[in-house]
């Protein structure tokens, strides 16, 4: 048997891997850069120097962002479109945001099927599920005749009513293996999201028919490498609810790993929460390209049955991220007569003009090097040499036409970038309700611990937390989470007309099929739970939230439901500031989450420091002066290590940045825990 557990994360610039020993309970971070045309390249060059032999590995999972990337890029697969006769051009009629009701410029977004690919099918069911008319076979056949001569080879099928009533879907399924095969992608509105509402139901069985012959193929690409190399354990991929399953189950239901990528980094944010007694805490990843931020609330992560991407809707588990194109590679340009920052990015192939790649513009690490923030022979633990003289030519082709030294230009690129990240903080929570103020930053990725700082300045957040291997942390996170199953179905009852005994049967059924999935991914019934919740909204309304169902496993009696309303009233209170006690509630979705324990990688601790900080200084620039700066190396510090910045601490991973007036402690799992100075 094996006994490293490896996760493998793939960034826009750079490809993370972590190998956990579990013989020795050392961890190893990997880091290489992301290979974009074949990404299996830049994974093994970086998992090759952790571990001797893949047939060493008992345990691997991975996040995966190429289905993200192909339905950003619109480089997917042509779908062809198959819905109810006389409904069937819902995806462009769409639904109207009333936030943009006076937004004079406001463009829908573009659905991924044009009118052309869409084919009406005949036949319907009455939302009681009468058939009002049977389905049109021959029409189906003839579309399986078009997606032939054209070359087709992604179909979705979103049917009126099919997540109560699905034999017309199903059947069609049926007769598109019959004239098709089985090489083209089928999705199926209903399996995609059993839930209502069709057109978000039919956007998700879209997105998944768009996007799941890439993830297919790398999936299978990945999986064939890997067993070449004699891997005897199942791949594993992580999901966007947060949990993981087998590539098997990846591969039938792609759309839930098309945000598997940035995930990561929320579940180490879950598992720090836990060893560190901190409960609530913000969870900010800066990376080559992209600066997405996630919450931990009251231990656990903030999860969504829904999500919104470039405007189009998905049915889903999702842990809530809020990205934005801001990261190290993002590009510094002039628009205007002012100063933009991203959300183009220079990526990793020419990346910053410090690389040497032939990039020319400036980006936010060119603006960090030129401010002393960077050391330029020990980037990326020494694996690359900075050329500062590039970051200086390129960043004065901006400071020139406004009239700035390149260190005041440099400083001026972070600062927008700042203000940009802490925006986007706070869209996840100021604007719905959640002070800031309350909770721990954690900063991670390649980039996040350098600008961390500054944003808990910005908004006013009293602490700030630099995890180990902060570069590498989604890649960490990835291995302390857990098999995970989804079921949902929708249940519309008024709280009066409620049958307890009904419900109870019917959550029972759901736990019974969430179990047989955690059996299936190789999770053994000591090992497996199931968690019970419903979509409450108060009666006439509109938006729901998703209220646990405590003690669901067992039958319900007919006084549960005072319980339930209020409990969704305290969390109606915190969502929007008020609640209706007594008001009629309305039950919407029942939905049961299975969780499968397949064992985590212990968490580290460090020795404790003994020594003396080194003395070694530099000159960084913070507030247009350059400050003689302390430079540690973060594997020089252990447990009880106390300093005060200015500070900037390098490592393999990342780079700590620490401006004055604040101090650094470093606790028993090597955790840098950043406050300001009490000078009282």
């Amino acid at each position: 048997m094996g006994h490293y557990r490896v996760s493998m994360d793939i960034g826009g610039t750079f490809t993370d891997v972590i190998a956990y020993d579990e013989q020795t309970g050392e961890y190893r971070a990997g880091k290489s850069s992301t290979t974009p045309s074949d990404l299996t390249e830049g994974v093994f060059a970086a998992l090759n120097s952790l571990v001797p032999n893949v047939a060493d590995i008992s345990f691997i999972v991975h996040g995966t962002t190429q289905g993200l990337n192909a339905f950003l890029t619109r480089s997917g697969e042509r779908v062809l479109l198959l819905g109810s006769e006389g409904a069937s051009d819902q995806l462009h009629i769409a639904r109207g945001p009333r936030w943009k009701l006076y937004d004079l410029h406001y463009r829908k977004p573009e659905p991924l099927v044009p009118l052309s690919d869409i084919v009406a099918i005949p036949g319907r069911h009455s939302f009681e599920g009468e058939e009002l008319t049977p389905l049109g076979e021959d029409a189906v056949r003839a579309a399986a005749a078009r997606a032939r001569e054209e070359g087709i080879q992604a179909i979705a099928v979103g049917y009126l009513f099919s997540f109560r009533y699905p034999d017309h879907e199903l059947r069609t399924r049926q007769i598109l293996r019959e004239e098709l095969g089985e090489e083209v992608t089928i999705s199926l509105s209903h399996e995609a999201a059993k839930e209502w509402r069709e057109y978000e139901r039919t956007s998700s069985a879209t997105i998944e028919a768009y996007t799941g012959p890439v993830v297919r193929r790398y999936l299978t690409k990945l999986e064939n490498s890997l067993n070449d190399k004699q891997l005897g354990v199942p791949l594993h991929v992580m999901q966007s609810s947060g949990g993981i399953l087998t590539v098997n189950s990846a591969r039938q239901r792609p759309l839930q790993t098309l945000l598997s990528g940035p995930v990561g980094g929320a579940m180490g944010g879950v598992a720090l929460a836990g060893h560190l007694g901190r409960p609530n805490l913000i969870c900010i990843d800066m990376g080559g390209t992209s600066f997405d931020v996630s919450l931990v609330i009251d231990g656990v992560p903030d999860v969504s049955p829904e999500a919104t991407l470039e405007g189009l809707p998905m049915l889903m588990s999702v842990v809530n991220i809020h990205t934005v194109g801001a990261g190290g590679g993002s590009v510094a340009r002039l628009e205007s007569g002012g100063l933009r920052v991203g959300p183009q990015s220079a990526g990793a192939n020419p990346g910053p003009a410090c690389y040497g790649r032939g990039g020319t513009e400036p980006t936010v690490t060119d603006a960090n090097l030129v401010l002393g923030r960077v050391d330029p022979q020990w980037f990326a633990g020494g694996q690359m040499s900075l050329d500062a003289e590039a970051s200086r030519r390129a960043i004065a082709t901006v400071g020139d036409a406004l009239g700035l030294s390149v260190e005041a230009m440099a400083e001026g690129i972070c600062d927008v970038a700042n203000a940009k990240m802490a925006q986007a903080i706070r869209t996840i929570t100021v604007a719905r309700g959640i002070e800031p103020r309350e909770f721990t930053l954690v900063a991670f990725g390649g980039a996040g611990p350098m600008h961390a700082v500054f944003l808990a300045q910005e908004l006013g957040i009293k602490e700030v937390i630099v995890p180990k291997f902060p570069g590498a942390f989604s890649a960490w996170g990835m291995l302390q989470t857990s098999i995970r199953s989804d079921q949902s179905e929708s249940y519309f009852y008024r709280d009066q007309d409620l049958n307890a005994q009904d419900m109870s049967a019917k959550l029972r059924a759901m736990g019974d099929s969430g179990m047989e999935f955690l059996a299936h991914e190789g999770v053994s019934a000591e090992k497996a739970s199931i968690g019970y919740f419903t979509d409450v909204r108060y009666a006439a309304q509109e938006y729901t939230i998703t209220v646990p169902l405590i003690g669901a496993e067992e039958p319900l009696d007919d006084h549960f439901i005072e319980a339930l309303a209020e409990r969704f009233g305290k969390m109606h209170a915190g969502r929007y500031g008020h609640s209706n006690l007594g008001a009629p509630i309305e039950l919407v979705t029942l939905r049961a989450t299975g969780l499968g324990d397949l064992g985590r990688a212990a968490p580290s601790t460090d020795p404790e420091f003994m020594g003396d900080l080194p003395e070694h200084r530099s000159e960084v620039v913070f507030s247009g002066q350059a400050q003689g700066t302390r430079v540690l190396r973060r594997g020089d510090l252990g447990a009880g290590a106390l300093f005060s910045s200015p500070a900037v601490v390098l490592e393999e991973t990342a780079t700590t940045v620490v401006p004055p007036g604040y101090q650094v402690k470093v606790d028993r799992f090597g955790t840098l825990i950043i406050t300001a100075e009490d000078h009282s």
